[in-house]
Order: C-alpha cells, then structure tokens, then sequence
C-alpha cells in the first residue's frame, strides 16, 4: 500500500507540473498527432475500399464464370451455358422466371473530373433481372433504361468522380452512342463505381455474338448454394466454377488492401522513430528540469519505482492526448471522402469514400501508446537512478 501510495503522489505532482513544461510537451503532442492522422488516413483507403467491394457481396448470391476464370474480364459463356444455369436447382424464381443475370463486362475510357486524364470505367450489360439479383440498386436521378435500347444509367459514386457521364448527356463506346438516362446508389458498394445497360444491345456493340462472362443467380436461401454448386460443376455441359458473391468479390480487396496496410505500416514507422525521438527528448528535458524535485523525494525515502512510473506516466499521457487528437482530426478530414482507385484484378476503376472506422482509431491510440512507452522508458530509468547526492548539490 505504501509504494501505491508513492507511486500515486509521484504521478499526480508529475502531472501537474506538466504545464510548466508547455512547450517541449506541445512538440510531442503535436509529433504524435501527425503520425496518427497519416496512419489512420491511409489505412482508411484500404478500409473503405474493402467496403465497397466487400459490401457488395450477399450470402445468398451465387456469380457464376467460365472454370479456370479469376474474374469476369477472363471469363465467357454461351448462350446455352446460361440457359443451364438459370434452370440450375436452387436459384430463385419470380413471376417472371429465375432471378438470375447473364452479363457482359468491358472497360471504357471517362475522363477523371479532378485531372481529365482517361480512367478505366466498367461498363456492365445486365438482363432485367439484375435489379432482384442486386435488390439494394435503387434509382436517385432519371429513370431505369428500358431494354432494346441504347440507354445506360450510371452509379452515383463513378458520375460524381468520372466527368461526361452527367444525366442527359451522350457518350460514345464500342460501335454504338450511349445515352445517359439515369443515376442509381446500390449502398456505396462497387456497384456504383459501375455503368450499367441492357447486356443484349452492349453485345453488337463490342461485337461478342451471343456469349456472356458471368451469371449472377439469387438463390432461394444462402444454404442452397452447395447444392447449386453441385449441380453446376458435375454437369457435363458445363465448365464453369462457382463463388459466393461476397467471397468474390472479397478476394479482390486482398492485392489493394496489401498494398495500402504495407505503405501505411511503413510510414507510420518512419514517422513513430522521429516522434519518439521527440518525445525521449521531452522526457528528459522533464527529468532534468525536475532534477532537484527529483533528488528531494528520493531522500525523502521514495523510492526508484515510483520515479519510473511517473515519468512513463506523463509520457504515455502526452502521446495518448497526440493519439486522440491525431484520431479525431483524421476522422474529421477523411472520413467520407470520396475518391476512386484501380482495381488490380479487373483494371478497372473503382469509386468509394475513405472510411475511418472505430477499429482504425483504437489501431491509431494504441500506435500512440507505444510511442509513449518507448519514448519514456530511457528517460524513467536515467531519472531513477540519478545519484541523490548529485542532484542535492543543485538545491
């Protein structure tokens, strides 16, 4: 109970004689904060790229592909082959027959609006039933196309970060002209990175006959997709792999989000070595203006215990006021952002809004709790071992 009782008088008188020493304390608040802000930043990239595609994917969607395909651009399929796997057991039937998509999926060139340089847009050809497949694309602007014709609607994120894709306006793809009827929000998901028309006028015009490269089928219920999945690869007509929507769409965030964890993680380590160099210089600029302060107790009967636990105290409190100020600002910078980044697996562009998530904080504050500790800690151990007799000749 006595060393508790030391330790807290120590770190209490500690702490509040922190305002006496402002200035070296700002420098590392502010060092800290810095770190924080670039750590968090840069992996809400990754975070809010992984939701967009991640988001995409429903447990009882099934996306089908020609066998030995990695993504849609690889990957065709017949007419027939179609045919067969919407008749497949397991897919979900609506009035109008299964609730299954054959689509097409090409990459066409839109200027960026922020630089004008080209970007790789996807250009998706769907059937009808692709509104129940993807039951969260909902119209915002204008009106759905109507099939047979050259009219194409745009999702929300691609039209604010792609320019010549405004409502009304007239592109020109493939061997056809392209009207832009209407603007669609499918919940911040990929979906509206994407330009979607009837698939069988995007066929002629990219000349691809009657083949597709994917099916995206609803089933009745997320636990029908082995069978689904069953009946497809053991059908001699068919050469096909199966995925769950969501697990395709989630292997695709791995090559980006690598990419984006890697460059923050060593960027937050350049930068944590310059702050915590910055925060051992404030620690012991702290000892040694407590030097005399210091030497009083100990021969007062404190021992060294106490001293240590009071300087790393007021170390990890400065870096975790650093951590929670660097979070909030760059949770008030970032967060929502919108900005658009190439998919590595389909080389085309995706939109989405940077998302700085409780997670990513909590990752920022501990990064900051580590700077403290090992900014502290050689301070803590020079201050308890300070020889008594020493430090009293400055009395």
């Amino acid at each position: 109970m006595r060393f508790l009782a030391q330790v807290f008088t120590m770190t209490a008188l500690t702490l509040r004689t922190v305002p006496q020493r402002a200035g070296s304390s700002l420098v590392a608040v502010t060092g800290v904060t810095g770190v924080v802000i670039v750590f968090v930043a840069v992996l809400s990239i990754a975070e809010g790229f992984r939701a967009a595609l991640a988001g995409a994917g429903s447990p009882d969607t099934a996306i089908v592909m020609r066998g030995g395909s990695d993504t849609e651009l690889s990957s065709g399929l017949p007419l027939e082959s179609t045919r067969v796997i919407k008749d497949a057991p397991g897919v979900r039937r609506a009035a109008d027959g299964p609730v299954a998509s054959a689509e097409l999926f090409v990459v066409v060139d839109v200027p960026k609006r922020s630089t004008g340089t080209p970007a790789n847009v996807p250009l998706r050809g769907v059937e009808p039933a692709a509104f129940g497949v993807r039951d969260e694309v909902r119209i915002v602007e204008g009106r759905a196309f109507r099939p047979g014709t050259n009219e194409i609607i745009v999702g929300r994120s691609a039209a604010a970060q792609f320019a010549g894709i405004d409502l009304g306006s007239t592109q020109r793809w493939g061997e056809s002209a392209w009207e832009v009827v209407g603007i669609f929000e499918a919940g911040g998901t990929i979906a509206e990175s994407e330009i979607w028309c009837d698939a069988r006028v995007l066929q002629p015009a990219y000349r691809r006959g009657d083949t597709f490269q994917s099916v995206y089928a609803r089933l009745e219920s997320a636990g029908d997709f082995d069978a689904f999945k069953d009946a497809l690869t053991t059908d001699p007509r068919l050469d096909v792999m199966v995925e769950r929507e969501e697990d395709y769409y989630l292997g695709q965030t791995q090559a980006v989000t690598a990419i984006i964890t890697g460059i923050a993680s060593v960027i937050a380590f350049l930068m944590g070595i310059g702050a915590v160099f910055g925060a051992i210089n404030t620690m012991y600029t702290a000892v040694a203006s407590r030097t005399r302060e210091i030497a009083t107790l100990r021969a007062l009967g404190f021992p060294g215990g106490p001293i240590v636990v009071s300087v790393m105290a007021e170390s990890l409190a400065l870096c975790l006021a650093g951590g929670v100020l660097g979070g909030l600002l760059a949770y008030a910078g970032f967060n929502g952002y919108q900005t658009a980044t190439l998919n590595w697996q389909t080389f085309s562009q995706v939109a989405f809004a940077f998302r700085v998530t409780p997670a990513l904080l909590v990752q920022g504050v501990a990064w900051a709790v580590v700077m403290g500790f090992v900014g502290g800690l050689f301070p803590a151990v020079r201050a308890a071992r300070l020889p008594v007799a020493t430090a009293l000749r400055e009395l």
